[in-house]
C-alpha cells in the first residue's frame, strides 16, 4: 500500500518508505529470533504503587494462583482464569465510576463477540489495509524491539496479539484490554487456534494506568484504539514511561482531514463529540507528534492512507 498524505495538511512529519517496501517483510524475517522465554508475568507491577510483584522467577505467579498481592499496599489483584484482573478498582463492592460510552460499548459481550466478525473489517472504508498487511507495516517500525517483551495495549479479542505470538519474534506478548469481554473472546481465539501461551500474557488494566515498572517494556503496539481511549495523553505519558529508552510505540488511528472545508467545524464540535461518545477526533498528524513528543516521545513517523494512520514514536535515550 502506498504512503500518502492529505492535502489538507502539508507535511509535518517524516514517512518512513520502509513501511512500504516489500523488501521490508523479508529484512524482518532475517532478524527472528529464538529469545529465551520470559518469566511469564515478571514484568507485572501493582497499578497502586508500580511496585513490582516479582523480581526473579514467576513461581508465584503461576497459572493456579487464586490473586497476586503487592508486597507495598497489600492489595490482591485476582486471576480470573482467562485474564489477570489488575485494575485499580477490581475488588470494589460499594464504590463505582462512571465510564465513557465508548468504553463500556466495548466491554459487551456483542461487540466483543463481533469484533473480528465483521466489526475490524469494516475498517477498510477508511483506509486500513487489513490485519496481515497492518502486522508486516508495524514489524517494520518494531524491528529494534526483537526478542523483547511487547505490550499489545488495547488488544481487544487479540487480533494482533496472537500474530505477535505466532511471529515468534518476542519473548513474551502481554495481551492488555480494560474489557473483560474482549480478554475472554481473545482467550477462545487462542484455544480455537492452539496457540500456545507459553509466550503470551492477557491481562486487564486501565491504559491511563499500566501495570509495569517504569522502564521495563521494549515495545507498545495499539491498533486502532488511541481514538478510543478517554485520554490519549494521559495513556501515552504511560506508555513512555514504561518503555525502555530506545523503546518503540506503534498505532494506528483514524485522522479526520480528508475534507479540508469540514476541519472548522470539527474542531469547534470535537469537546461535545468527546464528551458524549468518549471518542477521540484526530484532526492532522502534527497533533499526534506533539502528543508524543510532549511524553517524551521522538523520532515520531507516520504513513497515511486516507482516514488511516500509522505512527511510531521512540522512548527518548
Amino acid at each position: 500500500m502506498a504512503a500518502t498524505r492529505s492535502a489538507a495538511a502539508p507535511p509535518r512529519a517524516r514517512v518512513s518508505p520502509a513501511v512500504t517496501a516489500d523488501a521490508a517483510d523479508k529484512e524482518v524475517s532475517e532478524l527472528l529470533v529464538e529469545p529465551a522465554s520470559e518469566a511469564k508475568l515478571s514484568k507485572l507491577a501493582c497499578p497502586i504503587c508500580y511496585q513490582p510483584f516479582m523480581s526473579a522467577s514467576d513461581q508465584y505467579l503461576s497459572g493456579d494462583a487464586s490473586g497476586i498481592e503487592c508486597s507495598t499496599c497489600k492489595k490482591v489483584y485476582p486471576n480470573k482464569q482467562d485474564y489477570w484482573d489488575l485494575t485499580v478498582a477490581v475488588g470494589l463492592t460499594q464504590y463505582k465510576e462512571s465510564m465513557p460510552a465508548a468504553t463500556e460499548l466495548f466491554r459487551t459481550s456483542l461487540v466483543s463477540f463481533l469484533y473480528e466478525r465483521g466489526w475490524r473489517q469494516k475498517f477498510r472504508w477508511g483506509g486500513f489495509p487489513g490485519r496481515k498487511r497492518e502486522l508486516e507495516m508495524a514489524k517494520t517500525y518494531l524491528k529494534p524491539t526483537i526478542g523483547g517483551v511487547i505490550v499489545d495495549a488495547s488488544c481487544g479479542s487479540g487480533l494482533f496479539s496472537r500474530l505477535f505470538v505466532k511471529s515468534g519474534l518476542y519473548s513474551l506478548v502481554v495481551a492488555l484490554d480494560f474489557s473483560e469481554n474482549m480478554l475472554k473472546q481473545c482467550n477462545e481465539y487462542v484455544k480455537q487456534e492452539n496457540i500456545s501461551d507459553e509466550r503470551l500474557a492477557l491481562v486487564r488494566a486501565d491504559i491511563s494506568r499500566l501495570p509495569f515498572v517504569g522502564g521495563s517494556i521494549d515495545a507498545v503496539h495499539a491498533g486502532a484504539a488511541i481514538h478510543c481511549w478517554p485520554s490519549p495523553a494521559c495513556a501515552v505519558a504511560e506508555i513512555s514511561r514504561v518503555l525502555r529508552p530506545g523503546g518503540v510505540f506503534v498505532a494506528t488511528t483514524f485522522v479526520e482531514d480528508v475534507i479540508p472545508l469540514a476541519i472548522p467545524i470539527l474542531r469547534i464540535g470535537r469537546p461535545y463529540i468527546n464528551r458524549i461518545t468518549g471518542m477521540n477526533i484526530f484532526l492532522s498528524e502534527a497533533e499526534l507528534e506533539d502528543l508524543c513528543r510532549a511524553c517524551g516521545l521522538v523520532d515520531f513517523t507516520f504513513v497515511r492512507n486516507g482516514l488511516y494512520m500509522m505512527f511510531s514514536a521512540t522512548k527518548a535515550s
